[in-house]
Order: C-alpha cells, then structure tokens, then sequence
C-alpha cells in the first residue's frame, strides 16, 4: 500500500495543479498529464495501462480504507489525502466521489488495422461530442478513433466524462490531416456531408474493412479539401425540416452503417 501523504493546506501545488489540469488543455499538453474522478474511470484507466503520477483520496474514503479502491494504489506513483471540504474545491463534478488521479497521457497508437473500420473527427470543437462519439465506437466495435490536429483535447473531464471511460480504453489515433493520414494506412475515407447532393446516401453503400466515416465541425462541416480528397462523399437521408445533424448524432449513424 502507499503511504499516503496529508495535505491540508489550500494553496498546496499539487492541488493548484490539479485544478489547472482540469481547466486547461495547454497545461495537460505542457505538463503530459490529465485528471481522472471516480472509482469507475480509474479503474477502468488502471486496467487499461494508464498509470498514474499521484492518487488523490477524499479523508473519509482513505478512512475506509475499502477494497474498492485498493487496486489503484498500485498503480500511483504518489498517493495523497486531503479533507473532504477540500477535495470539494478541486473536484469538477458535483457529487464527488472522493477519488481522483493525475494520469500520464498515454503515448499515442501507431498501430492501424488496415483491415479495421474507423470513425474519423476533423476539427471536432465540443468536447462531450468526443467522448460521445467514443462511447458509441466502442459499443459498435468500431476498431478505433482518428482525431485532427485542430479536434478538442479529448482529456478534457468534459470528454471523458461523455465518454463513460472510453476515451481511456478505445484506440485512439492522432494526425495533423486526415487525408493524409488514410492514403498513408491504405484506408477508404467516406466524407460525412449534409449537402443534399453527394456520392451515396447511407442505406445505398457497402462498406468493407479498411472503410473509414469522416465525421466534421459542429458548425462547419468538412473541410473542402477533405470532401474533394475523400473516397466518397455520402449523407443522410432526412426527412424533417432540419438542414442537419448534431455531430455525435450524425457519427452514431455513420458508424451504424459502418459496423452493420
């Protein structure tokens, strides 16, 4: 077991870094860390080979010392306890649960299947549209994500927290442009449009393995070089009076159509 330490004082570093990685993108990049908060989420990391810099307990789940928590004490580097009150003020949810992890951002995947399928993101600004997104790739057996150099920080508390845990656990793939990026793994990019006109309507194409869906900007879209560059361009078929789709609606039946 660690041997925790007790930080009682407000203005400690440790918890004016914990809260600036959960507000800022650029720290977690600059510092190579991100915050998890829940016994789930940190189990679900710790499985998952997330290791963390330094576990932090609530005084009055350290004092019950329960076999829930166990297991992620050896997977900190440090271990920290501080009083309930406090935890409150570095918490970002609400209720907390009196667990939280520093976590070294995982070194990101070079292992494409060439005969996986994919759901890529381009310039993605909203952060509960990536874990959502995440949350429907792993319960369609979507091999993975492919994520735009301008996308959101998807360790932001707001992404995981979408996500469910996913976003620790699904294969995640980063690229600076995501054309680029498929013609060099040999993948087929399916460029998601709202434009009436396009290539094929979902319902009418045949996906096969080393297919990917390219998902665009909440407000956006594709970028035209994307659409013009991509395999196909293909949309949705709707009914209503809406000109669109919210991007994680539009990716849950993308990937539907992928998967089936």
């Amino acid at each position: 077991m660690l041997n925790f330490k007790e930080i009682t004082a407000k203005d400690n570093n440790l918890l004016k870094l914990t809260t600036l990685l959960q507000k800022s993108a650029k720290a977690r990049k600059d510092k190579g860390l991100f915050v998890l908060e829940g016994l789930r989420i940190c189990r679900d990391a710790a499985e998952n080979g997330v290791a963390f810099e330094t576990l932090i307990l609530s005084k009055s789940v350290y004092s019950a010392a329960s076999a829930r928590v166990k297991d992620l004490y050896v997977n900190a580097k440090n271990g920290v306890v501080i009083g309930d009150e406090l935890f409150k003020r570095i918490s970002d949810t609400t209720s907390p649960q009196g667990i939280i992890a520093l976590c070294y951002v995982p070194e990101a995947k070079n292992e494409i299947n060439p005969c996986g399928r994919y759901v890529a993101l381009e310039n993605i600004s909203d952060p509960a549209n990536i874990g959502a997104v995440a949350r429907t790739a792993e319960a369609l057996g979507v091999d993975g994500m492919i994520i735009s150099g301008d996308s959101c920080d998807v360790y932001s508390p707001k992404a995981l927290r979408a996500s469910m845990g996913t976003l620790v656990r699904l294969p995640l793939h980063f690229c600076d442009d995501i054309i680029d990026f498929l013609s060099k793994h040999s993948l087929r990019g399916f460029a998601c449009v709202a434009e009436e006109v396009a290539d094929c309507k979902f319902g009418d194409c045949s996906f096969t393995d080393g297919d990917v869906v390219i998902i665009g900007n909440e407000a956006n879209g594709l970028m035209q070089s994307t659409k013009d560059e991509a395999f196909k361009t293909i949309n949705i078929s709707m009914r209503g009076n809406a000109e669109s789709l919210n991007a994680a609606a539009a990716a849950a039946i993308a990937m539907w159509e992928l998967m089936k």
